[in-house]
């Protein structure tokens, strides 16, 4: 073949190799920049709640406060437009309602024992729930004793209060708290209500050694504790 068709060759192939390359890594950046920062284990602002009844398991999408990982707070996870939207380690995209019903959907019960007259001196009861937290990135699924410090060293204890119309009627927005209440969805039974704010029995802080920074997208998973 003649020098100059071989060379030509040679430059078209490695032209057409170029090309499959580039085109190859652009497909994969499109790919990663189509899934946005706020989708995280199947929710995402446009569907901020998924209810997997087979799996038992609701998953939140919510918005980790690094306000919280020095400021002390009772408020675990709390819907963002309620009145205390802006006060817990987790802000929600569902509302108290959503929650509710997805926890009567996998088979919870409410204790709905709770008042505000009786609150001070009654631990939470109902079905214990167990909640864990992930972010696009993390190793796994953490479980919220591992990323919410007691400076007890107690472990929390959730468990489905219910408060559902006492939930709609003040609008604070609470899905979970950290000690015993009569608004929140669900709720610490460790603690009596009044423990962390009133009493100054324990502090609740954000483990920053573990979650990421303010702002991040995580999605919080919440199951029937076997």
């Amino acid at each position: 073949m003649n020098p100059k068709k071989i060379l030509s060759v040679l430059m078209a192939a490695g032209l057409a190799f170029t090309a499959v390359g580039c085109s190859n890594s652009s497909n994969s950046t499109s790919q990663n920049s189509n899934q946005p920062a706020d989708y995280v284990a199947g929710v995402s602002l446009d569907k901020p709640i998924k209810v997997d009844k087979e799996a038992g398991t609701i998953t939140v999408l919510t918005k980790i406060n690094g306000k919280y990982f020095d400021e002390a707070t009772r408020h675990n996870s709390v819907e963002q437009s309620g009145t205390n939207g802006a006060k817990s380690i987790f802000t929600a995209f569902a509302k108290p309602e959503e929650f509710y019903n997805a926890l009567i959907e996998i088979g919870a019960k409410p204790g709905n024992n709770m008042t505000a007259n009786n609150a001070t001196t009654t631990h939470v009861e109902g079905t214990p729930i167990k909640a864990e937290i992930t972010w696009n990135g993390a190793d796994k699924k953490y479980d919220i004793n591992e990323v919410v410090k007691d400076s007890n060293g107690k472990q929390i204890d959730f468990r489905f209060g219910g408060n559902l119309k006492n939930a709609l009627d003040k609008n604070t927005g609470c899905l979970s708290c950290l000690d015993s209440c009569p608004v929140g969805i669900i709720s610490n039974t460790t603690y009596t209500y009044g423990a962390v704010e009133t009493r100054k029995e324990v502090k609740f802080t954000g483990n920053e050694n573990i979650l990421p920074e303010d702002g991040t997208y995580a999605a919080v998973i919440y199951s029937i504790k076997k």
